[in-house]
């Protein structure tokens, strides 16, 4: 699928996109960088059957522990922000992947930590609306890891 934007922040006016695949990923970006709850909870299929695999939860299994993730991250004493880049979509009739990379930073007082992930995210179709089922995230760089880990789970 040919991509219509390089770089994905959040800050993107959805009603100049046609891809749904990019509006959902747009919607994903946005609703964590405004830390909003509310509208991370639209973008994934909530139940039982939804996983994440990152570098703060380990693997997550099941909406209500995804969210805990996503709620440590909100309410925490550290800013974190991510835009997805050098990404690819691949896309059937009922389920499209996207994976590429994450740029950003988390910031808590003074200190700046620069982010480098390695990311892929999995929608499915549910009464015709994509809905995110998985997402994985991982950090190359072990002291960048730790780092994050250390700023986020304090």
């Amino acid at each position: 699928m040919e991509n219509t934007v390089s770089v994905i922040t959040g800050s993107e006016l959805v009603s100049d996109i046609t891809s749904k695949e990019l509006k959902i990923l747009i919607q994903f970006y946005k609703a964590f960088n405004q830390c909003d709850m509310n509208l991370m909870q639209l973008v994934w299929f909530n139940s039982k059957e939804s996983s994440m695999n990152n570098p703060l939860g380990g693997i997550m299994r099941d909406w209500d522990e995804i969210r805990s993730v996503y709620n440590r991250i909100f309410t925490g004493e550290a800013t974190v922000y991510v835009e997805f880049f050098d990404f690819t979509l691949h896309v059937t009739e009922n389920m499209f992947f996207a994976t590429g990379r994450e740029r950003g930073y988390v910031e808590m007082g003074n200190e700046r930590i620069d982010l480098a992930i390695r990311t892929s995210r999995i929608f499915i179709k549910c009464h015709n609306e994509w809905k995110q089922i998985q997402h994985h995230g991982s950090i190359d760089n072990p002291n960048l890891l730790k780092k994050y880990q250390q700023a986020i789970l304090k």
